[in-house]
């Protein structure tokens, strides 16, 4: 139907638009872009489109526009999806989580914007983004299972994958928030070494002796934990399900990911911080949780 080609197109941008409200709204907490625009919302410093640019203006009013187009995009892929594909199960419920969420995020940043919130407030911000992007990914990909050139039908976990895929998924959303409560807490640069953490005479410090050391240790460790676990989950679908192709190769792409995770960690550190790589860190952890979900979407399915 003529219908799902343009639909395909659509959910398709549209993805990469919200993955863009996500890493753009990383570049704002990474470059302290947040207050760009003052306490104005939706307009910037007092005025509908600012008449004063500076960097952080900039980056603040362009994420937002941002947000606004893609918010817009989205709540029409959403409604789109709902008449053409309502009659599969997932799409209506993706489709509401997908429009909820973005909502959600974008109040949370007014809220920030107008009357400021604390760390660990924000620090949701990133992790509620990521649920409507992991919801527009897979409503996208329902899309593309319209003509069947995209089809993972028949897919079955095992009882010990089907274990690994919920609790892999679960604690990398904990994972992900320690994460983000690493940028808002400024604790990126309070370890100048890796993985262990050196104070600032040049000795080791294997126990942290300041919050912000707590936040950046314990972050380590829950992203230590995940890389294992998921190297574990990886190994055992190469050795279990060579004949379920979207498995095998899914969970080779899911332990590609979470190592060029931890490889972009350690950079961050070695690069004090340097811009490009730490929005490479947010892109791979980006990636891996979608294709997390989507690992969801199969094994929803698979229990049918």
């Amino acid at each position: 139907m003529r219908y799902s080609k343009n639909l395909k197109w659509f959910g398709l941008i549209s993805t990469i638009g919200m993955l863009f409200i996500l890493l753009g709204g990383a570049l704002v907490t990474k470059t302290d872009s947040g207050m760009g625009c003052g306490r104005h919302w939706p307009g910037c410093n007092g005025k509908l489109i600012p008449d004063v640019i500076t960097t952080e203006v900039l980056i603040e009013f362009s994420h937002r526009l941002v947000t606004g187009i893609v918010g817009i995009a989205i709540v029409l892929l959403a409604v789109w999806s709902w008449k053409a594909l309502g009659h599969i199960r997932e799409t209506k419920f993706l489709a509401i989580t997908a429009v909820f969420f973005l909502i959600l995020q974008a109040l949370i940043g007014a809220a920030q914007v107008l009357w400021g919130q604390g760390d660990f407030i924000l620090a949701l911000h990133f992790g509620i983004s990521l649920i409507s992007f992991a919801a527009v990914l897979l409503l996208t990909l329902i899309v593309f299972e319209v003509d069947k050139k995209f089809d993972a039908d028949g897919v079955r976990f095992g009882s010990t994958l089907r274990f690994h895929t919920i609790g892999i998924t679960v604690y990398a959303y904990l994972v992900i928030y320690t994460g983000a409560l690493v940028r808002h807490t400024n604790s990126e640069l309070v370890c100048s070494s890796w993985p262990f953490c050196h104070d600032g005479s040049g000795g080791t410090s294997f126990m942290p002796t300041s919050f912000e050391e707590w936040v950046q240790m314990g972050h380590r460790l829950a992203a230590g934990l995940l890389f294992l676990w998921i190297i574990y989950a990886a190994i055992h679908a190469v050795k279990h399900y060579k004949d379920q192709r979207v498995l095998y190769w899914g969970w080779i792409i899911a332990a590609t990911l979470v190592t060029l995770q931890v490889i972009a960690g350690a950079i961050v550190i070695f690069t004090k911080a340097n811009l490009i790589i730490a929005m490479f860190h947010s892109l791979f952890v980006t990636l891996l949780f979608g294709l997390l979900t989507y690992f969801i979407l199969l094994l929803y399915r698979s229990k049918q």
